[in-house]
């Protein structure tokens, strides 16, 4: 049985490495591979910084609202270690996503450093991915009733969104109360780290020169955001730019510019999410503190 893991972990490799494959061949039927490296070559770099600086930004965020999860499980980390941990997930996410991902990686880790219960660990990355999708379809929602300004469409989205709060607060109220004293928050926290990487998809945009339908492109954005958080591609690669394609076609947008957002995004995520591999060889809780009840 132990030997049929790594054979596991490598069939998974595989497997999400042909479904990116496929999925990019997909997208490059529409589209025109010399087009996009045109566009590729002609973008404004200075807009690529701010949106480097953002999505670094998202990411702080990020690790801040996981630790506030931690917290409630009485796991305590500092905030650098807490932050090297999150940086060391999104490599082995990226990079190693055979096995069992940057996630399953972290609650290893601390399960065996501080022996914090894997169950409760579980949860805590649990409902920490929980609120960065709810914030996502939250945003979502707003924009369909901006983009489409229809009164049914508008009264239809509001009626399930405000039911999908009220039954958001009430599930976690009952069957996560441990976590009931950071849910205002962390879900505060996960608008934040969406807002974040909104705005730097606009500046994505504006290196591109895209001037126009900003909301519809930002929706698509989002879109591809969610799908991309289904662990079947390597680090959401392919299913982002097949989310644009059909999306732009859809809302009858550039499908050229809508795949090269998704590339650039893809781009900043891989070179921000390189930095973990310092903690592949060095632990993230050197000289830190971190206490565990």
């Amino acid at each position: 049985m132990a030997n049929s893991k790594p054979w596991r972990s490598l069939l998974k490799t595989v497997a999400k490495l042909a479904i990116s494959g496929f999925f990019l061949y997909m997208v490059f039927r529409k589209i025109d591979y010399r087009d996009l490296l045109f566009q590729m070559r002609h973008t404004a770099l200075w807009w690529v910084l701010p949106a480097l600086f953002l999505f670094v930004l998202s990411k702080w965020i990020s690790s801040i609202r996981l630790n506030l999860f931690f917290n409630s499980i009485g796991l305590h980390l500092g905030e650098k270690e807490n932050l090297r941990l999150y940086w060391l997930g999104m490599f082995y996410n990226m990079f190693l996503p055979g096995g069992i991902g940057g996630d399953g990686y972290k609650i290893y880790l601390l399960n065996r450093k501080f022996q914090s219960p894997a169950k409760r660990l579980f949860w805590a990355v649990f409902l920490d991915r929980v609120s960065g999708l709810g914030a996502l379809l939250f945003l979502c929602a707003l924009l369909v009733v901006f983009i489409f300004p229809n009164t049914r469409i508008i009264l239809s989205i509001m009626g399930i969104l405000i039911l999908a709060c009220i039954a958001y607060y009430f599930i976690y109220k009952k069957y996560f109360p441990s976590f009931m004293g950071c849910f205002w928050r962390t879900n505060f926290q996960g608008l934040l780290v969406q807002i974040a990487q909104v705005i730097c998809a606009c500046c994505i945009m504006k290196a591109l020169h895209i001037e126009t339908h900003y909301p519809e492109y930002i929706l698509l954005f989002l879109i591809s955001s969610v799908v991309a958080i289904f662990p079947f591609t390597m680090g959401g690669l392919g299913a982002r730019e097949l989310s644009f394609v059909y999306g732009s076609e859809y809302l009858m947008l550039n499908q050229q510019s809508s795949v090269i957002i998704s590339f650039w995004f893809y781009l900043i995520t891989l070179v921000v999410s390189l930095a973990g591999i310092i903690y592949v060889f060095r632990s993230p809780f050197e000289n830190g503190k971190a206490t565990s009840k």
